[in-house]
């Protein structure tokens, strides 16, 4: 488990499916974390991903999203990769920057992690938002990056970020 000022991460289970798959299912987050029409499902997928890390965010005792990461393991190029997700209830509470902030600490800590990215639609200007209040930056566009629900494809922003300037 691991707190951070705000939320407290832990290992999503089971338990979570149904509220992570309610959070997901929101038009607002359904618009950037697509996935397909079982979201359940989808939820279910991730978990048992076991390259996947999938925490739990939790405030005030309500789980309120989920944060995730991956680690490429090629030592020449070792580094995690973020992905994060919030119920919109809860958006511009700094919940988000929280949680990044408190697993990326954790990722340093823990494994060594000195490097990490972060692949948001170019359009999700909230999101990318909060990714630069941790200290990510742009790297660059991703043209076409991936499809949207429209069936046309959609820029993506690779952000990453430095152990070193990790927002405190």
């Amino acid at each position: 488990m691991l707190r951070g000022r705000a939320v407290t991460l832990r290992p999503a289970t089971e338990a979570d499916v149904r509220a992570l798959a309610a959070i997901r299912a929101e038009p607002e987050v359904r618009r950037w974390w697509r996935g397909s029409d079982d979201l359940t499902g989808a939820v279910r997928a991730d978990l048992g991903d076991d390259d996947l890390h999938v925490y739990a965010i939790e405030h005030d005792g309500q789980v309120v999203g989920a944060i995730q990461w991956y680690a490429e393991t090629d030592p020449d190029y070792r580094h995690a990769s973020l992905d994060v997700f919030l119920d919109p209830a809860v958006r511009g509470a700094g919940l988000g920057v929280d949680a990044i902030r408190t697993l990326a600490r954790h990722l340093i800590d823990e494994y060594g992690h000195h490097r990490f990215t972060i692949d948001p639609a170019a359009a999700n200007s909230a999101a990318i938002r909060a990714y630069a209040k941790v200290g990510f930056r742009p790297v660059g566009v991703l043209r076409r990056y991936e499809r949207g629900e429209d069936g046309r494809w959609h820029d993506g922003l690779l952000m990453d970020l430095l152990a070193d300037d990790l927002v405190e």
